[in-house]
């Protein structure tokens, strides 16, 4: 199964203008303990682009075809939607307003795209092990950050993965940001956060014709995204981001006879950046077109000052579980407090 997502992987991003030619070929590594795989690759920002128990589909959602991966990276560069798991900085509405390398931009307090130097550059491969990679960034002109990101399959824990990041202010000034952990989902995935109660959850819906906010279900201190049966009637597309501040330190997703858990550091409110929510989940839910639609699992690290050379750093461990149970609320909920000891899971 892994050997099949490399080699379809590979010919995607070998994909270029001139039939026979590939200028940029990715390089991919494998972590394999025979119950979890995941593949990496330096390239493209330190990417995650798979993670699944042996044998399963890959549980991220990726578009290896979405660019080119040798492609120039400078501060002009746009975002290129490869998807799988990434790390930005926060908040958003900051990340072009503090760099003079394209005025543009900052004058625009541009939220988009992403710093390229941290999402599509190629890092330096540190450390290969058959348990572990260690990667660093290039030292970003855009927020002044350098990432340093390792990826390590965990002893005593056959089902999971640790990712650690680094962030260092690589500026002779002081700068302020968070750590950012973006992970792409399926958009029918279905996905569980602890919340104290309603008032922990912020909504910013998409407007536009044919469009509605996201749906979702809090009861019993859980919040759960509400997600169409796949292949029911249509009806407008789902497309906004939730903002939650958890109760505890973790959230699920189920998909293709899988239950992902990531867990984090659970933070107080008044440690995230105030445009930010310690958990965020982006839906895009398209009926009728599920497949080209997605879902953003992500987690904000504490937002912190930053002296020159000083560094911050956040972690989470990623955890996959066969679930072959029914679609339902009642049942991933029976599935998560069953395992809530084994795993470590407050709130249940």
């Amino acid at each position: 199964m892994l050997r099949s997502l490399q080699v379809f992987l590979a010919l995607a991003f070998c994909g270029a203008p001139v039939p026979g030619a590939c200028a940029a070929p990715l390089p991919l590594h494998q972590l394999d303990n025979g119950s979890v795989r995941a593949t990496v690759t330096e390239a493209i920002g330190g990417r995650l682009l798979s993670f699944s128990l042996a044998g399963r589909p890959n549980f991220l959602r990726v578009d290896p075809a979405a660019g080119d991966p040798g492609a120039a990276v400078d501060a002009e560069a746009g975002n290129v939607g490869y998807l799988g798991h990434e790390v930005w900085a926060g908040p958003q509405q900051e990340w072009w307003t503090r760099q003079t390398v394209n005025p543009a931009r900052a004058a625009a307090r541009a939220p988009w795209p992403p710093d390229p130097y941290l999402s599509l550059a190629r890092y330096t491969l540190e450390e290969r092990t058959a348990a572990q990679l260690a990667m660093t960034s290039p030292a970003s002109p855009v927020n002044g950050l350098q990432l340093r990101k390792r990826y390590a399959l965990v002893e005593g824990r056959p089902n999971s993965l640790r990712l650690e990041v680094e962030a260092s202010n690589r500026r002779a000034t002081p700068v302020a940001w968070d750590i950012w952990f973006n992970t792409r989902v399926h958009a029918d995935t279905r996905v569980y956060v602890p919340v104290a109660s309603a008032g922990d959850i912020r909504l910013q819906a998409s407007s536009g014709a044919g469009r509605t906010a996201p749906g979702y279900t809090v009861e019993h201190g859980m919040f759960s995204l509400d997600v169409p049966a796949r292949g029911a009637a249509g009806g407008p597309a789902r497309l906004g981001k939730l903002f939650l501040q958890p109760a505890a330190g973790w959230m699920a997703a189920f998909r293709d006879g899988q239950a992902f858990i990531i867990q984090f550091s659970l933070q107080p409110r008044s440690a995230i950046h105030p445009d930010q929510g310690q958990v965020e989940l982006y839906h895009d839910y398209r009926p009728g077109e599920v497949d080209k639609g997605i879902l953003e699992m992500e987690v904000h690290a504490p937002y912190l000052a930053l002296a020159p050379g000083a560094t911050m750093e956040a972690a989470q461990l990623w955890t996959i579980l066969p679930y072959d149970g029914p679609a339902t609320r009642a049942a991933h909920l029976a599935f998560l407090r069953a395992h809530a000891q084994q795993e470590g899971l407050g709130g249940l």
